[in-house]
């Protein structure tokens, strides 16, 4: 019996190592601890620390506990999209490239993160583009990037 709960202990790191491998969190959070639920209410806002949980292996922080109970009634319709790295450089060039939380898109409802410094911001390049066109090639990539 003891031996198959390790095995079970195990397998189950495993499936959390590998998800969470491919997430950007940077801050030790999701999109860099902000409430990835107050996106799809059209803000980008930081979360608290003492309003959290984990799906998946990877840490969420939000804003209410309204959001927090949200997020708990379906999580995945809230992840970012592309493990949270920018949108643009996965479908540019198939590289995990940092974001700027404040810089998102709700699409077809869902949460796009963007690489967003200096001159560059590629929300902007992002919508100039095609949107639809760089989504299908990010979606393309991403399952290269992440093994599925």
């Amino acid at each position: 019996m003891k031996k198959i709960i390790l095995l079970a202990f195990l397998l189950l790191g495993t499936i959390a190592y590998s998800q969470s491998k491919h997430f950007n969190t940077k801050k030790g959070y999701a999109a860099h601890g902000y409430d990835v639920v107050a996106y799809f209410d059209g803000s980008a806002t930081l979360g608290n620390k003492d309003i959290g949980t984990t799906f998946q292996g990877i840490d969420y922080k939000f804003s209410t506990k309204e959001n927090l109970e949200r997020f708990n009634t379906d999580p995945a319709a809230y992840v970012p999209q592309y493990g949270g790295y920018c949108a643009y450089a996965i479908a540019v060039s198939g590289k995990k490239v940092n974001v700027n939380p404040e810089t998102y898109e709700i699409r077809d409802g869902k949460l796009y993160l963007f690489y967003n410094a200096g001159k560059t911001n590629t929300l902007d390049l992002w919508l100039k583009e095609s949107p639809e066109t760089l989504q299908l090639t990010a979606d393309k990539n991403w399952k290269k990037i992440a093994g599925k």
